[in-house]
């Protein structure tokens, strides 16, 4: 048997062979939340389009008020959205956040360094100013031709204000992926279907295909759910070449092992070819990738942590990249271990584990492929290197579970 591929060398193949789709839709701004930007947004204007206050005070000249408690005649009110009138010397304008500075002025005094004077018609400067300051200049934020959003951008909340800021309303993303979704497997029973004492010996709920549904679907996928297909070398063929034609991606959960019962492999084969099979991790080792026809195909294992596993690291870089992402990356941080790993694995190991309140992180019980409850509890996995022990007090690599099921 070959030797399990290492995980890095899986994704760089896995990444190589994800030729993003091609196609855009435009879509409003308000709905692109977490889609990939497809053409560049570049600004038509300037952001802000002129000098503004950044406070709420008074606009002077430097030069009428060099010394503190100088007192000044309020020659007009400026509130934001409207025009200024140029500042006449030795006076003020009131002015709010976000109003435009009028010409002549070169400073903003906050209003707490200022003394309305009488009825408002003086006020007293009460600290010096200096040139520039409380001002956002115009162009500062975004120069007129800048691209503010490059293609191939993951759009978030701050993405749209930006898009929305340079008056986008609508924006170019990337076609969702369409994604086909099946598990196999004799034992599996949907819930709702069978009450829980009324379970046949051997069967379990199918847990897979909710949590691979929703992280599709956080990823912008449209997906056709074809249920469960049984045990059986027929069966999985029909359903493959079906989920094939119809979809960019086709995604099964369980039957890619190598025992008697998995047929996903051979039928895979018999359709296409198989490019990719076994990384060297733990959980997660029964992966697979290859194509039918114009679909990529990726096999999960079936044991619920390690399809939940291998979908964070490979499938979730894979789909993200189908849609022209550039940055399919998460980041690792060294944080201390305050628990015990004594004994080696050969494999790369993805640890559940749990930030504690004191900075460090705690270790799940029970770190089996089949102990979902691990995920639930767990906030990150630590990625430890084939052959690592881990003492406490050790620093670790920590990948936050947020930023792989964003």
């Amino acid at each position: 048997m070959p030797p399990l591929l290492p995980l890095d060398d899986a994704l760089a193949q896995l990444l190589a062979g994800a030729h993003p789709l091609g196609e855009s839709e435009q879509v409003s701004t308000f709905d692109a939340d977490g889609r990939v930007l497809a053409i560049d947004v570049v600004s038509p204007l300037r952001v802000p389009p002129q000098d503004n206050s950044s406070m709420d005070g008074y606009a002077v000249r430097c030069f009428d008020v060099p010394a503190a408690a100088m007192e000044l005649a309020v020659g007009q009110r400026i509130p934001a959205g409207s025009s200024a009138n140029p500042l006449q010397p030795s006076s003020a304008a009131r002015i709010f956040t976000g109003a435009p500075i009028p010409a002549g002025a070169d400073a903003v005094v906050m209003q707490e360094d200022c003394e309305l004077l009488g009825a408002g018609q003086l006020v007293r400067v009460n600290r010096v100013p200096v040139a520039g300051q409380w001002i956002r200049r115009a162009g500062e934020d975004v120069a007129m031709g800048a691209t503010v959003l490059a293609a191939g951008t993951r759009l978030g909340p701050a993405a749209l204000g930006m898009a929305a800021s340079v008056g986008l309303a609508s924006l170019a993303v990337a076609r969702r992926p369409r994604v086909a979704l099946f598990s196999t497997g004799d034992e599996l029973v949907m819930p709702g279907e069978v009450a829980p004492q009324h379970m046949r010996p051997g069967a379990i709920y199918n847990s897979n295909r909710f949590f691979l549904r929703a992280m599709l679907t956080r990823l912008g996928c449209v997906v056709s759910d074809m249920g469960i297909v049984p045990d059986q070398r027929d069966a999985t063929i029909a359903a493959l070449r079906a989920a094939a034609a119809a979809h960019d991606m086709v995604l099964t959960s369980g039957g890619v092992s190598v025992g008697e019962e998995d047929h996903i492999k051979p039928a895979v084969m018999s359709l296409g070819t198989l490019d990719l099979w076994q990384i060297a991790i733990k959980p997660g080792k029964p992966f697979a990738y290859g194509r039918i026809g114009a679909a990529h195909f990726l096999g999960l294992p079936g044991n619920p942590v390690s399809s939940f596993v291998t979908f964070a690291l490979l499938v979730r870089p894979f789909v993200l990249r189908l849609q022209g992402a550039t940055d399919v990356a998460v980041a690792r941080n060294a944080m201390r271990a305050d628990f015990s790993w004594p004994k080696a694995d050969r494999r790369r190991e993805f640890l559940r584990v749990r930030r504690n309140l004191g900075g460090g992180l705690d270790l799940f019980s029970n770190q089996s492929s089949g102990v979902l409850t691990s995920a639930v509890w767990a906030d990150g996995l630590v990625d430890n290197p084939a052959g690592a022990v881990i003492s406490p007090g050790q620093q670790v690599a920590y990948v936050a579970l947020a930023d792989l099921l964003a």
